[in-house]
């Protein structure tokens, strides 16, 4: 539909009116940003300073939209399964990169009409996520990496103080498992976009993004008021100090009440969010407090630049 001319054009715009940004992200989602090519999308991303002190070189745009694609295919399938009881189609999980299959995800029995129609939406709206960034991305899209949707919550679980010795978390066996999962996710999503987003220089990328953080926001919101409902309070508090524990030295993480009250909105005191950088992200998801390349949720590690968690 639209050519190669086209859409340079409207990258180095950076969409500046909102019929631009129409069309290219029409256009985006029939061609992909593949077609731009390597000039525009191969930059190297790296999350850290050098050692010789030199500032790092920051991420392209690609770098950071093939991040978050991995962990949409993360969402997209724990999500997927809980309610369909399968995962993504083969036709969301090829692309660049290592394809990995993913262990464990059942179906999981929901008696609670409302919180079965919660899911059910999240889901349609986390597999529309994986659709969109790869169709954003063309053919630069990463594919979907190994997933464990099995022992990684088991470890989650250990580490959060939820399960001791030889027990299992199973996130699929009951509906309250399923929240407790589910908000490990959807607080790491929210953070994730939050501190990706100075870092993406296209406007339509970065509206984009946006939209997805408003989305995430609506899903965390969704499952910590569920939580609530259900008076579950201790054991997300204990999720909460688990990621903490997890992310660095910060204690920005917050659980779902506020002495006695309600806390749906994880905001400071000027009523904003905090957000992480992507290292501090994949320490949460590897399930590790050091530097490492894979573990947790994605045995092998992520696909695409962004792959090294944080540490001291």
């Amino acid at each position: 539909m639209f050519g190669k001319p086209f859409v340079r054009t409207l990258i180095s715009r950076s969409a500046e009116n909102r019929t631009d940004r129409r069309r290219f992200l029409k256009a985006a989602g029939a061609a992909g940003l593949g077609v731009v090519g390597a000039t525009y999308l191969g930059v190297q991303a790296t999350s850290s300073a050098s050692a010789t002190g030199e500032a790092a070189a920051a991420p392209s745009d690609a770098a950071v939209l093939n991040f978050a694609l991995n962990l949409e295919y993360l969402e997209a399938e724990f999500y997927s399964f809980a309610v369909y009881g399968r995962g993504l189609p083969d036709d969301l999980t090829g692309g660049v990169g290592a394809q990995g299959g993913v262990a464990g995800g059942k179906k999981v029995m929901f008696h609670d009409k409302a919180l079965h129609q919660f899911a059910k939406e999240i889901a349609g709206d986390e597999v529309a996520h994986v659709k969109f960034l790869r169709g954003a991305l063309g053919e630069a899209a990463v594919s979907r990496p190994q997933i464990d949707l099995k022992d990684s919550f088991t470890a989650a679980a250990k580490a959060a103080g939820l399960i001791s010795g030889y027990q299992q978390f199973d996130p699929f066996a009951n509906e309250k498992n399923f929240l407790l999962a589910a908000f490990l996710f959807e607080d790491v999503g929210v953070t994730a976009y939050k501190g990706a987003a100075p870092l993406i220089t296209n406007k339509t990328f970065l509206d984009a993004a946006a939209g997805i953080l408003a989305a995430e926001a609506y899903h965390a919101a969704t499952i910590r008021t569920s939580l609530f409902d259900r008076e579950l309070g201790d054991a997300a508090a204990k999720i909460s100090n688990a990621r903490d524990a997890l992310d660095g030295p910060g204690d920005d993480d917050q659980g779902i009440l506020l002495g006695n009250q309600a806390n749906i909105v994880p905001a400071d005191n000027n009523g904003i969010c905090f957000g992480r950088g992507a290292d501090r992200v994949l320490n949460v998801v590897y399930l590790n407090p050091g530097p490492v390349k894979e573990g947790g949720f994605f045995p092998k590690g992520v696909n695409g630049d962004i792959v090294a968690s944080g540490g001291a």
